[in-house]
């Protein structure tokens, strides 16, 4: 089925994603109330297009949910709820057993939220035959879809400090408009009260299974080397050569890091071949802005400062580039505000690893199972750890759909132009801590 209840004496521990009032199980994927999974399913199934009267950031709580349905469905679907885990019939039981947030892209919320997405499957529901999409619906009005810029109001918009002097100093430019704009990971930070922290423990399994993902891991220093001679001009073949040998580094890391997982033997080498070759862009990304990212925010950025892009690289950098950019470097302030621990960041790997809707796997059951345990032990490990912080565990979840949008972009910025990105990424990210 689509809900999963949970073990009697921890349902007092869990709160809704949503709203913060009590869990009842995992509904659609996401820790959740039967209000916010009763609400998610109807929307869903009605095809509904709501609005906001606001700015699209309404304060979500169990007594303020119902007063905009345009933002409480935004944060479901922000959240992960999976609107394929719901019957087409309307009836209970789910279409799949998928256990944790479905990690969609920005672009994707905002279509579900304009009707767009309902629109396109309605159009194309006869070539779709036994399709995993929902029956045609509504039809929607452009005026429905919010612009990238409304999804946060002006005044906690995050300055983009260094990247705005790095692209007027070389560019002589400012940030176009369709560029300013911040992901929809930072739209509920620190505006979804839930229920009052509670004196608890931390269950035994939890911190064993935490232990071992740990000691998996190779928390060294990188080993490539990154010391630069002062006033040694770096050439954009250098820098990318340094990249690369970075990259393989990383990569090899991950290679090994699979081997002494706790759970290796429970998949067959075929779908960790396939859970690697889909992820391992995903698993460089966050281990560099987590558990390397002194080194690599601190002694690579001594070594991309060193470049300096010509004229003709610093016109020909691409649009896809330009949203990389940016989305890195909101990313890295959501890290750095966050301070992810080792074990959250072992958590956060594991689970974003076990991905069960990636294609040609074997063992889709058991990476159910596995990713359901590392969801609820990281969850588990975090309320206990920052009982004062009860919106840390959906922070840290919501990270992960950004990782995934950003590393599936990265594929599309050609080579040639990765020493600018990084450049300019690291001059900004570098440039606005230490004003802090």
């Amino acid at each position: 089925t689509c809900s999963l209840s949970l073990p009697d004496d921890r349902t007092e521990q869990r709160t809704c994603l949503i709203c913060g009032d009590r869990a009842t199980g995992l509904h659609y994927g996401i820790i959740s109330c039967e209000g916010c999974k009763g609400f998610f399913k109807r929307s869903i199934c009605n095809k509904r297009v709501y609005r906001c009267s606001r700015d699209k950031n309404c304060v979500m709580s169990r007594k303020q949910r119902n007063r905009c349905q345009y933002c409480r469905l935004l944060k479901c679907l922000q959240m992960g709820m999976n609107r394929k885990a719901i019957r087409e019939d309307g009836m209970p039981g789910g279409r799949n057993k998928s256990i944790g947030p479905v990690q969609i892209s920005e672009e994707e919320i905002e279509r579900i939220m304009s009707g767009q997405e309902f629109e396109e499957e309605a159009n194309h529901w006869s070539n779709h035959g036994d399709s995993d999409h929902s029956s045609p619906g509504n039809r929607a009005s452009e005026s429905n879809q919010p612009s990238p810029g409304s999804t946060l109001s002006s005044s906690r918009s995050v300055e983009l400090n260094g990247f705005m002097a790095f692209r007027e100093q070389y560019m002589g430019m400012s940030v176009p408009p369709h560029y300013q704009y911040i992901p929809h990971l930072f739209s509920y930070s620190g505006h979804s009260p839930l229920l009052p922290p509670q004196a608890r423990s931390l269950d035994p399994q939890s911190y064993s299974l935490i232990h071992q993902l740990l000691s998996a891991e190779d928390l060294e220093p990188l080993g490539t080397p990154m010391l630069i001679e002062d006033g040694y001009s770096v050439t954009q073949a250098e820098l990318f050569a340094l990249l690369c040998r970075l990259a393989d580094e990383l990569l090899f890391r991950q290679i090994a890091w699979i081997k002494k997982l706790p759970f290796f033997c429970e998949l067959s080498i075929k779908d960790y071949t396939c859970l690697l070759s889909s992820t391992w862009q995903e698993l460089i990304l966050l281990s560099s802005l987590t558990v390397y990212s002194k080194q690599i925010f601190g002694e690579l950025a001594d070594v991309t400062a060193k470049y300096s892009p010509s004229d003709e690289e610093l016109h020909r950098f691409s649009d896809e580039g330009m949203e990389v950019i940016e989305r890195l470097i909101y990313l890295y302030h959501k890290f750095h505000q966050l301070k992810v621990s080792n074990e959250e960041y072992a958590c956060m790997k594991a689970i974003n690893f076990l991905n069960q809707d990636i294609r040609g796997l074997t063992s889709a059951s058991q990476l159910e199972q596995l990713n359901k345990r590392y969801w609820y032990i990281c969850q588990d490990f975090t309320e206990y750890k920052y009982t004062h912080q009860p919106n840390r565990f959906p922070d840290l979840m919501m990270c992960l759909p950004e990782i995934r949008y950003i590393a599936g972009k990265m594929v599309n910025v050609p080579l040639e132009q990765l020493p600018l990105l990084f450049k300019v990424v690291l001059h900004s990210c570098k440039t606005s801590v230490g004003k802090e």
